[in-house]
């Protein structure tokens, strides 16, 4: 219903705002003095929650020079330390040991990740990005509204600023680098990045000063990448959970690299779950290869438009990019004297697809599925490749004006139809799989989300072949979802539907029953 927030999800951020650090209540540091930033001497190792816990399953396997150093619960993984001068095969023969036991799902690297922008010098003329969106026609329908959260998970927010001090409320955040709830840059003439995209996002508008953000919307910050930009998987997974946890609509990532990580999978898949729309930038290598964690199908990944609509220069791109924004030259708040300075990167873009979005659900009540859809379905295509546009450039005014299902602004086409068929059944053992097949009602979906619901007390699988029509396994298959627990959940956009949908539950621990339910979306 138009202009109606969900309860449930929006106030639990202003009911929770006193909590503080009983907003972590899973994610604790088992030694003091963990080193901030990225954290290259650790293995982060994924347990399933039929285990007590992920440290009492790693521990008892670590070698005598390492340490379990922290876990967390709702994520199920633990991180163990190993000596800086411990040799690379030491980390690399306990990595093979210990994927070889019963209750481990994985063990990798803690990669670094990194804040995707670059820097230029000041400029100080008009804003472009805003117009370029239609950001402008949109607020005759909505400013946005408080009631509407919007998570960034990036450096520390120097939520004083004359342009955000408005967005955020008694709850500022998380420092997940410091470990401590207060995410305000360490040192400001370093730490701009995160301000920076918060402004993009949603800096006050229409209130005499500095720059006009795209809605607005609450501001959270979860302080995950240090001073330096950059931070570790284990932090930034953190602090997704967090926003999730604290009723956060949409979760900002202006950051990447590092590679496919399950620990960063698993958070991504959860702050779905949780009803979080995440937002990630597509990289700033300019080349077609879409970074981590945007190419993960959960994050609507964003490339990055120069004033002219035309790809940005450094801008990723490939077959995963959903939607494209400005990013080139983006005017925003900035840390120091200069309040207001023009940087480039995805980092930007990203930023004001996540706006919209904020404008989007103070106008419409949507899941993080269908404010995707709607997203790209009101998108305007500026004459470039899909592995370049997604469906197009985010559109403000057609987000902000089109019912969503009735399709809009030219780029994500879609009619709007949707079709739900629900499988339930049950699995005996860690032996045991089930496969299933699954025929199309529509002959071009623009998607189909499956989802896995199983027993608290076992850890179910879900795996899907695509435009094949024959089962996958554990080792050959199109999409996996492998959480920790038995809820897991695959997005496909635009469908191949030459052949049935093939999906297959496996069991990795314990029995009980299931339900599979396919959503298709014409």
């Amino acid at each position: 219903m138009a202009g109606t927030p969900n309860f449930d999800r929006r106030t639990f951020l202003k009911l929770s705002a006193a909590a503080g650090l009983a907003g972590m209540a899973g994610v604790t540091s088992a030694t003091p003095g963990r080193e901030p930033g990225p954290k290259k001497d650790e293995i982060l190792v994924g347990v399933s929650k039929t285990a007590d816990s992920p440290q009492a399953a790693v521990e008892q396997h670590v070698p005598g020079n390492a340490e379990v150093v922290h876990e967390n619960k709702s994520l199920s993984y633990a991180a163990v330390k190993f000596p800086s001068k411990a040799p690379s095969h030491a980390r690399e023969n306990f990595i093979e040991a210990i994927t070889k036991k019963d209750e481990v799902k994985y063990a990798e690297e803690n990669a670094t990740l990194e804040a995707l922008y670059t820097a230029n010098d000041p400029k100080y003329g008009s804003q472009y990005a805003p117009q370029q969106v239609n950001a402008d026609t949109a607020w005759d329908t909505t400013l946005g509204s408080s009631n509407v959260t919007v998570a960034v998970v990036d450096q520390g927010v120097m939520y004083d600023h004359p342009d955000l001090s408005a967005r955020f409320g008694s709850d500022k955040g998380q420092d997940f680098v410091d470990n401590d709830n207060d995410p305000y840059p360490d040192v400001l003439s370093d730490e701009y990045h995160g301000t920076h995209v918060a402004g993009i996002a949603a800096g006050t508008t229409d209130n005499n000063e500095g720059v006009g953000g795209i809605s607005n919307s609450t501001l959270l910050s979860g302080r995950a990448l240090s001073e330096g930009g950059s931070g570790a998987t284990s932090d930034i997974a953190d602090a997704v959970e967090w926003a999730a946890d604290q009723g956060a609509d949409v979760i900002n990532l202006s950051l990447g690299g590092g590679g496919y990580s399950s620990t960063m999978k698993n958070a991504v898949t959860y702050a779905t779950q949780q009803g979080s729309l995440v937002v990630a930038a597509a990289g700033n290598d300019g080349r077609r290869n879409v970074s981590y964690p945007a190419a993960y199908s959960e994050c609507l990944a964003v490339s990055a438009l120069d004033p002219d609509e035309t790809l940005a220069r450094y801008s990723n791109y490939g077959d995963e990019i959903d939607l494209a924004a400005p990013g080139t030259n983006v005017l925003s708040c900035w840390t120091t004297s200069t309040e207001y300075k023009e940087i480039s990167g995805t980092s930007m873009a990203t930023p004001v697809v996540s706006g919209v979005a904020g404008l989007a659900l103070d106008v419409y009540d949507l899941s993080p599925s269908d404010l995707r859809n709607h997203l790209k379905n009101t998108a305007v295509d500026v004459g470039l490749s899909t592995a370049k546009q997604g469906s197009g450039r985010v559109d403000a005014a057609n987000a902000v004006t089109t019912d969503p299902g009735s399709g809009g602004g030219g780029g994500g086409g879609g009619g709007g139809g949707s079709t739900t068929t629900t499988i339930d059944d049950s699995l005996s053992s860690n032996a045991d799989s089930d496969c299933w097949s699954y025929t199309w009602e529509y002959s071009s979906p623009s998607q189909v989300v499956v989802e896995l619901s199983g027993p608290t007390n076992a850890d179910f699988d879900l795996y899907v072949n695509e435009g094949s029509g024959t089962c996958p396994s554990t080792s050959t298959y199109d999409y996996r979802s492998w959480t920790t627990d038995s809820n897991e959940q695959i997005t496909i956009d635009n469908p191949d539907t030459s052949a049935d949908l093939a999906m297959m539950v496996d069991s990795y621990s314990g029995s009980g029953s299931y339900t599979v339910t396919i959503t298709e979306k014409e």
